[in-house]
């Protein structure tokens, strides 16, 4: 990790806020962006070329979100440490940033004595989500403690995700799903993908199979 300055890449699809954020970094004098990325896929492939200290990651972005593409990186360089950035303020994806090894969590919208505070308490080596935060990790860790088999065995997915999979596993198709979720067929289609990528299958078979081995679809 550089001792001086704090190297950032900073990844937004909102051009933007993008540039607003980098303004910012730029003006204070222990940080300096040496790049940005607008889509998950764009974030990999800097962080290779750039090998920043510190990445600020949108979680929503397309072609690949935030979470997804801290996993490829971090799976490369364990050096590097990743701040979420974003406007969700659900609990799935703060567990699921968690998870995938985030040392940060910041809600756009904070000021910026926050950011700073926390990309240099990153930098050095701490773990920082702020109180707000704190507090909702806490209760979250809590109703985790208590939740059932279904989420002990799938921990990476959202409570939506294992919802879509305990209906897979009774054998409902996308339409069926849909109804039942009230949601359109895009969306249970974004949700199966995402969690044929969490648990490592290829098709809904062997996701079926996984479901039921954890008690799924009774």
């Amino acid at each position: 990790m550089n001792e001086q300055i704090i190297r950032i890449l900073v990844v937004d699809d909102h051009q933007l806020f993008r540039e607003g954020l980098a303004a910012l970094l730029n003006a204070a004098p222990q940080t300096t962006v040496i790049g940005e990325a607008g889509t998950g896929r764009d974030a990999v492939t800097k962080a290779e070329v750039l090998g920043p200290d510190i990445i600020l990651m949108d979680i929503q972005m397309p072609e690949m979100n935030g979470i997804d593409a801290m996993r490829r990186i971090l799976a490369d360089h364990p050096n590097i440490y990743v701040i979420m950035l974003t406007m969700l303020e659900d609990d799935d994806s703060l567990f699921a940033a968690m998870r995938a090894g985030a040392r940060g969590y910041i809600l756009k919208g904070a000021d910026k004595s926050e950011v700073l505070r926390t990309v240099v308490a990153v930098a050095e080596g701490q773990a920082l989500f702020g109180p707000a935060i704190a507090n909702r990790i806490t209760r979250l860790f809590q109703k985790r403690l208590h939740a059932g088999p279904t989420a002990a065995a799938f921990p990476d997915l959202t409570e939506r995700e294992s919802e879509v999979l305990n209906l897979i596993a009774q054998g409902l198709n996308n339409q069926e799903i849909a109804q039942r979720l009230v949601v359109s067929g895009k969306t249970v289609s974004n949700h199966i993908s995402n969690i044929f990528s969490k648990l490592q299958v290829v098709d809904r078979a062997q996701a079926i199979i996984k479901a039921r081995q954890a008690g799924m679809g009774e």
